[in-house]
Order: C-alpha cells, then structure tokens, then sequence
C-alpha cells in the first residue's frame, strides 16, 4: 500500500477522514436504499484509528469469520501481536537491503498469514497493544522512531552491524505495543502463541491472493508490484470475470474475502458508499458555456452536483483495469473485508464491507461498494481455496 498510506497509514481518525474527503472533493451520492441478499457472520467492527494497520485489521477480521464458518468460537484477535511481529521481520529485511525497501506502517494480507504461521496469534485481551498513553492507537512516533534507528543502523559506523541492534529494536516495539506474551491463560486455559492458533483451526497454506492484470499471463503467480508488498509474496492472476466470479461464488458459498483496494476516489464517500460514477459527461456539460447562460454559480453548482449523483456508473473492462493500476490512478491505499452483498433501489448489486474506523458513518463502520468500484479498484483478495469455484480452480493449478 503505498503513496500517503505509506507515510501515514491508512486514513482513520474522523479528523483526517474529513480532511482527505475535502481535498479529493468527495462525491455527494443519492439516497441509497439497500436489501440484503446475502450476509455472513463477521465480529464487532473495530478502530485502527491513527495506524496504518489496514491490512492487519481486515485480514484478522476475515479470519475471525473464517473461525465462525469453521463452527468455532467468537473471538477477538490482536492485531498488535501481528504487527509488533511484522514489524521485527521487516526490520530485519531492511537491514539486510541497505535500506532500499519500505519501513512504512502498511504491509499486505499475506503478512498475517506469515506472523500467524511463524508465531502464532494471541487474543486482543492478551496484547491490547496501548503502552504509550493513547486510547487509541498512534503509530507515528513508534514508525518513525524505529525506521530513524534503523537507518541509523545501516550507516554501520562501526564497519560491522553490533549483536545488540535487534534487541535495541525490539525494545522499541516492547515499549510501545508490549511484550508478546510467550505464555498466557485465557478462558481457563494455558496456551503459547503457537498451540492458541492451532486450536482455531485456521490453516495458512489454504489461503491465496488474487489479482487480474495483464501485464503478466493469465493463471500464472506474480508478486504484486506495490510498495507494502515487503514480503514479495506471490498472488495468482486471472482474467477480471474470474476474479468477480470468485468473489461472489466466495459470499454464495459462504466464504467472506479479505479485500485491498482504492479508497482515494471521489466515489468512496465517509458515509458509507462506494460507487464508480462516470463524470466525463457531467464534466463536459459543466464546462459547455451556452448550457449556462443566465444560470448563477450557485445554481449551476447544485445542477452538476445531483448530475454527478446520478451519473450513471463506469463500465469496467480489463483494460481499463489495467489503465488505472499502470498510470497510478488506481493504487494500493486500503484493506477491508467484504461479507456480503445487496440490491439497491435500483436493483444494482453492491458488496457490504465491514471497514476498520471504528462505528462511523451512516451504517455505523459498514460500507456498501457498488459491483463496478470492484471491479475497477480492486488490487487483489484473499479467499480460502475452496472459495473459488472448481472450473478456475482448475485453470490455476490449485488443487
């Protein structure tokens, strides 16, 4: 995830919400009236608040429905277990790299997969993460802080890297987030880290990135080129129609999706609604002087502004797709978790979205995304194998 989102992290806090919505001059939508069609169990929304830990927010919550599709128990996991672990391994590649990688608070979906693989999980109860005065969380000092040692570190002035720089950074991340626990109860029970996420029986290695872009084949691996891929992981790339075909049957099936995309068009409102209007003829209708005469600004703005609202939506092809990720209009700024889907008034199909900014907005931290903002500005999901229907399935060589 990259661009602001690597410097800041994802927008979060309803200060920063609200200052970002004003300067991308945000969309005003019409009323939307949604029906539910389908809808599967997710947890409590919660509030990354001023992190950029998106992507670890989504993806545990992706996982904490996947636990509730498994028959198991309603939980709550620590996302800054995830990211204190995240963390020591970027650093550590960092290092290695002189430098040339990205230190920033975003990372991927697949990072979770990593730490909970390598480590383990814990429940939030266990590592609330809040050691430096904050209610919430605040991440900037912590980042900037360790990316300074760090670069600290690579100047080697002593021509040979000390035994002690990753103690030094880990008590950094001790500082701030605390320690993670080794051992810990919990409901009556003693676990590591290790034997706590065997017992909710998620399984890493049947779990895979998607993605559609033609710059490389079709039903071939890649590594997604964005900034907060630090890890290179590989995500599997299919023709835009599958992608969308594996994201429905995912929610038909009963399989949520853990879903990275682009909240920074216009179209992504803070209250609730993501749409892929097409502005061309608003834009050319605005700017075509004999429409107006005799018409005020104030009139002329309320006229384009419910134009806008009811443009009708953008047709989305592959190429276009493509357009957008190769010329930076489309980029990797956000991680959420997609549980559903919805008609409008209209009859068009939405996707319902369980965000990470705590109980905002008109449906209280959900957001609806219209079938055309997916398809336009997803970068990639994450989804069960089983997920996918059997016929692509197939075509990509997972068994």
């Amino acid at each position: 995830m990259k661009k602001l989102i690597a410097i800041i992290g994802c927008i979060a806090l309803a200060s920063s919400t609200l200052l970002s919505a004003q300067q991308r001059q945000e969309l005003k939508t019409k009323d939307y009236t949604f029906t539910t069609v389908k809808e599967l169990p997710v947890t409590s929304v919660k509030n990354q608040a001023s992190s950029g830990t998106c992507w670890c927010y989504s993806t545990l919550s992706f996982l904490e429905s996947e636990i509730l599709r498994m028959g198991g128990p309603e939980t709550d996991l620590a996302e800054m277990f995830v990211v204190s672990k995240a963390y020591a391994d970027k650093a550590e590649k960092y290092v290695r790299l002189d430098g040339v990688l990205n230190f920033a608070q975003g990372s991927s979906s697949e990072d979770v997969f990593h730490i909970w693989e390598d480590y383990g999980i814990v429940p939030q109860e266990v590592m609330p993460g809040l050691n430096y005065g904050e209610k919430l969380n605040r991440h900037s000092e912590l980042c900037n802080g360790m990316k300074g040692f760090l670069d600290a570190v690579i100047k080697n002035p002593n021509k040979k890297l000390s035994t002690a720089w990753k103690r030094a950074l880990q008590g950094i991340l001790d500082a701030y987030l605390g320690p993670c626990p080794e051992e810990f109860e919990y409901n009556g029970k003693k676990y590591t880290p290790k034997s706590y996420a065997a017992s909710l029986g998620i399984k890493p290695e049947d779990y895979v990135s998607i993605t559609s872009f033609t710059h490389h084949p079709f039903y071939t691996q890649f590594v997604l080129e964005v900034e907060d891929n630090w890890r290179w992981d590989y995500s599997y790339n299919v023709p835009l129609e599958d992608m969308m075909n594996i994201i429905y049957n995912a929610i038909d099936k009963g399989y949520t999706v853990a879903w990275g995309t682009d909240v920074s068009e216009a179209g992504f409102t803070r209250t609730g609604i993501a749409v892929n209007p097409d502005l061309s003829e608003v834009e050319a209708a605005g700017s075509d002087q004999e429409r107006w005469v005799g018409v005020s600004a104030e009139d002329k703005a309320k006229q384009l502004e419910k134009m806008k609202a009811d443009a009708p939506e953008i047709k989305v092809t592959q190429e276009l797709r493509q357009q957008g990720y190769d010329n930076k209009t489309t980029t990797d700024d956000h991680g959420m978790h997609i549980y559903g889907t919805a008609k409008d008034q209209d009859g068009n199909l939405f996707f319902m979205v369980k965000n990470s900014w705590g109980e905002t907005g008109k449906y209280k931290g959900m957001w609806y995304a219209s079938d055309s903002f997916v398809r336009h500005k997803t970068l990639n999901i994450m989804v069960h194998k089983n997920a996918i229907p059997k016929d692509i399935r197939a075509k990509m060589g997972i068994k």
